[in-house]
């Protein structure tokens, strides 16, 4: 996924945890406002192992809360089970959109009886609205397969730990996960960087690592525990250059990019991999990092003879590459990668988004994903974006594999067998051997809509 990318998603996020408003569709894209990108909640950046806070409810991760919510992980702590299940059924009551809150219920539900414990790493204190959608992703398997009885008999618990999607912190994370025994799998990490950068903790250790976010393509040769439940940057590209040359008929393509993510430079790669291979050409390349001036890129672009626009940005280069949107104005077709599927791309672009194309891990209007998106809207009050299903999808996966051989080891040999299958958020779930997921990117458009408020919508783009 994107560096911080992943998500995407579908609906507007800001202000996760106010009241639900109008069609209660509004907060999902991005998640929640108690707590913006650069904001800490109550974990700060850890400097040793010692300091890496990993919660199964007995602190808080994120800073969204309550008195109940605080009262409940208070009781956690001294062992008050009874009244942590009280405080947090209250606290739901008024948040209902707090993942982490129902996450710490269940855990709580589950007490001290035995049961089978994954991990999942956010990027809480850097990027709030994507720890939200990953973790109502979780939240919702963990409810899902605790209300169906559990794991042949036994219960999920969840813990949560906040990497803020620094390689170096998030290093340091995968070593304390590996030393805990009763950590069975990790769902995570969130950008390309970082989990190649904890990748190798987790294979030494022979911990299953699933990262429902990271895209680039390495991520694929760095061990046989390394799972992701999101298609990679190959099939993104392959999908996008295939567009441009067979529906949209160019070949002359600009792209903006970030030199300073993995992500963004494998989907690059990717992309202008399979533009040639297609007989397209790549005009001009321009970095979203060194502030370029939008409207003279594209003069130039178009002078070298550009005829469509590939927007490859990562998380952190969204701003500069909505610019690129408004300086274009509609007149190079726009292709974009999972980064820029989200609420802020609807709300700055507008009508100069109309028409774009992106390619996407997951989206809600077609086939499966129909399913498991009426049930998190019940669930949550709003629709969810590609990263809450692509979460929800590695807890399916960790529970599939559970049900055949709940250990460490079990759970990779489970995973790996050219047999195996789960059932996810859009359907049936299998791995190639290299351990990425066997889908294809899927394609959808901006067109004038009433769903997400402003005014723009996401849909399936028809074949």
């Amino acid at each position: 996924m994107a560096q911080g990318k992943e998500t995407a998603a579908l609906v507007l996020s800001l202000a996760i945890t106010g009241a639900i408003v109008g069609g209660g569709v509004w907060w999902v894209m991005s998640g929640s406002k108690s707590s913006g990108p650069g904001e800490t909640g109550s974990n700060p950046a850890a400097t040793n192992l010692e300091t890496v806070v990993i919660s199964t409810g007995d602190r808080l991760i994120t800073s969204v809360t309550t008195p109940d919510k605080q009262a409940a992980v208070a009781a956690i702590a001294q062992g008050d089970f009874a009244t942590a299940v009280s405080r947090l059924e209250a606290s739901l009551q008024t948040t209902p959109n707090d993942p982490e809150a129902l996450i710490y219920l269940n855990n709580a539900r589950i007490g001290t009886d035995a049961a089978y414990t994954v991990a999942i790493a956010i990027p809480a204190g850097t990027n709030a609205d994507a720890a939200q959608e990953l973790l109502r992703g979780a939240a919702q398997a963990q409810a899902e397969i605790n209300q169906a009885g559990g794991v042949n008999g036994t219960l999920l618990k969840v813990a949560i730990v906040n990497d803020n999607n620094d390689p170096a912190l998030a290093s340091q994370v995968a070593q304390a996960l590996v030393e805990r025994p009763e950590v069975l799998g990790v769902v995570g990490h969130f950008g390309s960087d970082t989990s190649e950068a904890v990748a190798q903790v987790y294979q030494a250790a022979g911990l299953v690592m699933i990262s429902p976010t990271s895209t680039a393509t390495p991520l694929a040769s760095l061990g046989n525990f390394i799972f992701r439940t999101v298609p990679n940057d190959a099939a993104t590209g392959k999908a996008l250059a295939r567009y441009q040359v067979e529906q949209l008929q160019t070949q002359n393509t600009v792209v903006f990019y970030n030199s300073q993510s993995d992500y963004s430079n494998s989907l690059k790669q990717e992309f202008s991999n399979e533009l040639v291979f297609e007989n397209g050409q790549i005009v001009g390349e321009y970095d979203l990092s060194s502030g370029i001036d939008p409207t003279q890129a594209l003069n130039e672009a178009q002078q070298q003879g550009a005829q469509a626009i590939a927007l490859l940005p990562n998380s952190e280069t969204l701003d500069p590459a909505l610019q690129v949107v408004q300086a274009n104005g509609r007149r190079l077709p726009i292709l974009a990668g999972d980064s820029v599927y989200n609420f802020t791309t609807l709300e700055t672009a507008g009508a100069n988004g109309v028409g774009m194309t992106l390619a996407v891990p997951w989206q809600s209007q077609q086939g499966n994903g129909e399913t498991f998106a009426a049930a998190a809207r019940e669930l949550w009050g709003g629709d969810v974006n590609w990263r809450t299903a692509m979460a929800y999808d590695a807890v399916q996966v960790f529970q599939a594999a559970l049900q055949q051989n709940p250990t460490r080891a079990g759970v990779q040999s489970a995973i790996a067998a050219q047999s195996f299958q789960a059932t996810g958020a859009s359907g049936a779930i299998r791995f190639v051997q290299s351990g990425d997921r066997n889908q294809a990117a899927q394609l959808v458009t901006i067109a004038p809509g009433n769903r997400s408020g402003t005014g723009y919508d996401f849909v399936p783009l028809s074949p």
